[in-house]
């Protein structure tokens, strides 16, 4: 069979090599494609693998000979499902390669709000400690994170790691998730409505996949039932977020601080108001992007790709 990997870059830079992919078919690799090419290279391949490059369904109708979608990602909203389900192409996708690598994420940019430990190191290589009459000085204020409340929104495989995570460090865990599995077994769990998560927690961290129904839900009325003194993070998807209406909260010193991984649009335009706003820091969406992670999720595309050619596909989302 043809296969055609559309944007493989950021899966495999030069660390993580293609050979499991590779021993199933024809494989061309691509490290990224525009969207006026994705046509010519699609053409005549029974099999596309995406991470971020959309397949719509004018595209999708284009493309008579394709049998089979492999998305390198948990989040599949890359792919019209609905369309490619009314041309009988399953779309599957990696749903849990990240888990960990994530929910780690989360607190190195939670602590870095805690403890800005990168201005200190700066501070320091700068010469503040040598000239500074005391045996030690901070820039900013130190928080403990212990006895405070995590709000996890989206309480899946990831949103259940942050919270495990979250007890160990001593803080009480609320979630919201339209769709409740077991409650867990730490005594400091409680279910909570969006409204009261918002309210009532010193930290909320976004986990919950982005739908039709949930883009730009994070607004101005949210933020402002939220504590001056909390932190939001957002590891799960850009749109669910309102950017104006955060940073405007920063600025105001309503949120004393944020922290992303995702945003609205990427790579990032320099028009984003979380660029210039307070106490913001963002990554370039590298919370999954450990080589672990990325070694799970090649695995796992190879085991997607020989379940569609053995007749029985896996992880399928449509």
């Amino acid at each position: 069979m043809k296969i055609v990997i559309l944007d493989g870059f950021t899966l495999n830079p030069g660390d993580n090599p293609w050979t499991a992919v590779e021993s199933l078919g024809n494989v061309t690799v691509y490290d990224r494609t525009p969207a006026e090419k994705i046509i010519e290279r699609a053409a005549g391949a029974d099999i596309l693998v995406t991470n971020k490059t959309p397949l719509t369904a004018k595209t999708l109708a284009q493309l008579p000979d394709l049998k089979f979608v492999s998305v390198l990602a948990t989040g599949y909203n890359v792919v019209d499902v609905q369309a490619a389900r009314q041309r009988n192409i399953p779309v599957s996708n990696v749903p849990i390669y990240g888990t960990d690598s994530v929910a780690q994420f989360v607190f190195a940019l939670l602590l870095e709000l805690c403890h800005h430990a990168a201005l200190h190191s700066q501070q320091v290589k700068d010469g503040a400690w040598t000239s500074n009459p005391d045996f030690c000085f901070w820039k900013t204020p130190l928080i403990e994170l212990a006895g405070k409340t995590m709000g996890i929104v989206g309480f899946g495989r990831i949103g259940r790691r942050v919270g495990k995570l979250a007890d160990a460090m001593g803080m009480k865990v609320i979630a919201h998730d339209l769709y409740k599995g077991d409650t867990p077994d730490y005594p400091s769990f409680a279910w909570a409505e969006i409204d009261a998560l918002f309210r009532q927690s010193d930290v909320v961290s976004l986990h919950c996949p982005q739908t039709t129904d949930n883009v730009g839900f994070v607004n101005a009325a949210l933020l402002s039932t939220m504590k001056p003194t909390a932190f939001f993070i957002n590891t799960a998807r850009g749109p669910l977020v309102h950017e104006a209406d955060l940073a405007a909260a920063l600025n105001r010193g309503t949120l004393a601080g944020a922290a992303v991984d995702v945003v609205s649009a990427e790579p990032i335009k320099a028009e984003n108001p979380l660029l210039t706003a307070k106490n913001c820091l963002i990554t370039p969406h590298i919370a999954w992007a450990t080589l672990e992670a990325r070694q799970r999720l090649m695995r796992t595309t190879a085991e997607n790709i020989r379940g569609f050619m053995n007749g029985r596909p896996v992880n399928v989302v449509n």
